[in-house]
């Protein structure tokens, strides 16, 4: 992959410099216009880095606007999203977007000109707003870029200057220069004021420029505003195909309105209607400057996706103990057969074994190790341009730390696959800190969230393949331990769907698991046959979403006795998932237990630690007692 010294735009004429002022201007007028005539929005955010968009828009991006999903298309990121005025301004020059939907329409009511960008257009690749996350998207963007599609698309990145406080940004750039992406650069507009006053480094340009260097990326200080400085060091950053850029751009907030340029007190604010007016004016008043973006020189992607492609998944015997997490790791190992399957580690692939896929596609893992934003982040970037995806870790950091960025890529509505391994008291000795008790909750709030808890490793190997093709955000729970296979070659396992054991037409009591109390129930349900109580099992392997039906009938068939058993916390969990399907003026009377982890557990055996925790198989049969005999 090699950037072809002819694609590069010629040097500049003074005519062009005219025209690029002439730009810079209408974005700075039609920020206003449509911000003042919301009520709302970020115009100085905007007016800042006008200059900035205007030459990279004329002059640096490759892009065929009819045609936004062409492979070989630049991307153009908006991390501050905040600065939706000139994103739309943008499309508004380049005649995607009519003037009366940028003035009009701007954060209205069921409008797609939001107030932070999101995929509803279709030149959006992810929704922004949640400062930090931009930047970290782009890395995946570029992964794909360099080692998958083979193409020489470049990825841009509008950064602003409080984010830089992220940790998540400099994660980004870390890997970025590892993975030698220099086929991303980020344009910080370095304006100095953030929400609340200036920002921690303010215009000091050569800290930002050590710290951006002691990352491994390319540095280059300019003036914002002066367009020979910004061409010049757009055109650099697109010179070294093998180090990414961050272009710092000293700039000035609300450039274009003197009376409020470099003044605190205004982000976030739109201009009073005679202030806005005033402004306009002394700009120039409206235009109607048009842009044609350079097309992109045609390409296709190296791998593209294997529309007829087999895949065997892996298969055992009933009675053999297998951890559902090497079940992972055999199942994504056999999808590796599709060509579009990709793994990105944590540096913990050796447990979770998502290392398996390694060893079968080494191409098509991502070491993104101990970076779980990062982590997170990269996934979305590669399912940008189409790829599935599998980003795998320990449970309780895989949520926990990047769950800003699962819940945006809710609102982006892009496809992610998400494997927690080593999850609950299940783990023992490693003790509370390494116990994700809170991840089925989290994970079940979040907008297009599938949740999956299988018990064995048929199951596991029936729902990661399921995952592959499942839209939106999708995620697995998998044991540490090694439990019993229950299931045969030949179940299958439907989303939404439960497995039900031993069901009679005179059961007492309905015992619910999942996962590791999937095994308890089965083994309370035969203590309570012992003393005469029918109980029948469910596996409620899809916590979300939820057999409603089942759950239902089961009330019936009950009386409404239910014991649910999980290892995880009482709040937002697999019993808050039961309580919730159950909640309709048809179902009846219920006399529910749940049995969950209510206190802090310690270092221990997993045996112990689900006896002290109320949900091994013991505790679950005397609850089923106890709602039996009341």
């Amino acid at each position: 992959m090699s950037k072809d010294p002819e694609l590069r735009p010629a040097p500049m004429q003074t005519e062009d410099m005219d025209s690029l002022r002439a730009l810079a201007t209408q974005l700075r007028v039609d920020s206003i216009r449509c911000s003042t005539n919301a009520g709302s929005g970020h115009p100085t955010s905007s007016l800042s880095a006008a200059d900035l968009m205007a030459v990279l828009l004329t002059r640096h991006l490759r892009y065929d606007w009819e045609q936004p999903a062409l492979p070989n298309n630049d991307h153009l990121i908006f991390s501050k999203g905040h600065a939706s005025p000139l994103l739309y301004s943008m499309y508004r020059a380049v005649g995607v977007v009519e003037e009366d939907e940028l003035l009009n329409t701007y954060r209205q009511f069921g409008a797609r000109l939001q107030g932070h960008p999101t995929p509803v257009l279709p030149w959006v690749d992810v929704a922004t707003g949640s400062l930090g996350q931009g930047l970290p998207v782009a890395v995946g963007v570029g992964l794909a870029g360099r080692y998958l599609d083979k193409l020489p698309f470049h990825t841009w990145v509008l950064c602003g200057d409080s984010e830089l406080a992220e940790g998540s940004m400099w994660e980004a750039v870390d890997k970025a220069a590892y993975y030698k992406l220099g086929n991303l650069t980020a344009v910080v507009d370095v304006n100095r004021l953030g929400q609340d006053g200036p920002t921690e480094l303010q215009w000091n340009m050569d800290a930002y420029a050590r710290r951006v260097e002691a990352f491994g990326a390319q540095a280059l200080i300019i003036d914002g505003h002066d367009i020979s400085q910004i061409d010049d060091a757009l055109s650099r950053a697109t010179s070294d195909l093998d180090k990414p850029t961050v272009i710092l751009a000293k700039t000035i907030k609300g450039k274009g309105v003197p009376e409020i340029e470099d003044q605190n007190g205004w982000h976030g604010k739109a201009l009073p209607a005679d202030m806005a007016e005033k402004a306009i004016a002394a700009l120039g008043g409206p235009s109607s400057v048009r842009v044609t973006t350079r097309p992109p020189e045609p390409g296709t992607p190296a791998i593209t996706p294997g529309t007829h492609v087999s895949v065997t998944l892996p298969d055992w015997k009933v009675g053999d103990k297998v951890a559902t997490r090497a079940a992972f790791g055999a199942a994504v190992s056999a999808l590796a057969a599709r060509p579009e399957v990709v793994v990105l580690d944590g540096e913990v692939g050796n447990s979770t074994h998502a290392g398996d896929f390694e060893e079968v596609a080494p191409e098509r893992y991502f070491e993104v190790f101990i970076a779980e934003q990062q982590l997170v982040a990269a996934a979305i970037g590669l399912s940008v341009r189409g790829y599935v995806a599998f980003a795998s870790s320990f449970a309780a950091f895989l949520v926990s730390r990047p769950f800003d960025f699962i819940r945006m890529a809710g609102v982006s509505e892009v496809g992610i696959r998400l494997v927690g391994t080593h999850a609950g008291v299940e783990i023992g000795q490693d003790g509370p800190s390494q116990m994700a008790l809170e991840d089925i909750a989290a994970m079940r709030a979040v907008h297009t969230s599938t949740v999956l808890y299988p018990a064995d490793a048929p199951s596991t190997a029936q729902l990661v393949s399921a995952m592959a093709d499942t839209p939106g955000i999708s995620y697995l729970r998998a044991t540490r331990g090694a439990y019993p296979v229950i299931y045969g070659p030949d179940e299958q396992f439907p989303l939404g769907g439960s497995k039900v054991h031993g069901a009679g037409a005179d059961d007492q009591v309905a015992l619910i698991g999942a996962g590791v109390t999937l095994h308890e129930c089965l083994a309370a349900a035969e203590q309570l046959a012992e003393s005469g109580i029918r109980a029948r099992v469910i596996d409620l392997y899809s916590v979300k979403p939820i057999d409603v039906d089942t759950l239902r009938r089961t009330c019936l068939e009950t009386d409404g006795r239910i014991v649910v058993a999980e290892d995880h916390y009482a709040q937002g969990g697999l019993g808050s998932a039961v309580l919730e399907a159950l909640a309709s003026a048809n179902t009846p009377k219920l006399h529910i237990a749940l049995l969950a982890v209510r206190e802090l557990p310690g270092s221990g055996e997993p045996k112990d630690l689900l006896n002290a925790a109320g949900i091994s198989a013991r505790h679950i049969a005397a609850a089923a007692r106890d709602l039996v005999m009341d």
